[in-house]
């Protein structure tokens, strides 16, 4: 369950980086890196509470594990969450999406692809993957 509580602890402070770099990059910041800026702003603001939603999710997930207790909608909720993301970052670097942008972002997004694949593979088997394992070995015994 450590393991799991690791996992959790880098997804969080992931999605808080996002939340930070969304919040504090103001438009003329994110233009200076080639990035259209959604308008309205709006669009922006709800992807930014939507992330913050998740952080917290992830923070009742990670007070569940560390009391012993497996939250598996919460680890689901990270697989798919991070698994969408990973695809997507995946074909957007496939077809060079972020071609254009500026190195800061560019830097960024390789980090977030990079980050998304580690944490779905660390929710994965440190979440459904042990329990079926310990789930086998309950009923072996």
């Amino acid at each position: 369950m450590q393991h799991l509580a690791k996992v959790l602890i880098i997804k969080i402070i992931f999605t808080m980086a996002w939340v930070a770099l969304l919040l504090l990059f103001i438009a003329d910041l994110l233009k200076a890196q080639n990035l259209d800026v959604p308008d309205p702003k709006m669009f922006l603001q709800l992807l930014v509470v939507a992330y913050l939603a998740l952080a917290v999710g992830y923070a009742f997930g990670l007070r569940d594990v560390l009391n012993g207790s497996y939250p598996a909608g919460v680890i689901w909720v990270g697989i798919i969450s991070n698994g969408g993301a990973f695809a997507v970052l995946s074909l957007a670097a496939l077809f060079d999406v972020w071609e254009l942008w500026g190195t800061l972002a560019r830097l960024f997004m390789w980090l977030s692809l990079v980050a998304t694949g580690a944490i779905t593979s660390g929710l994965i088997v440190y979440g459904p993957i042990e329990r079926i394992g310990k789930n086998r070995k309950l009923g072996a015994a």
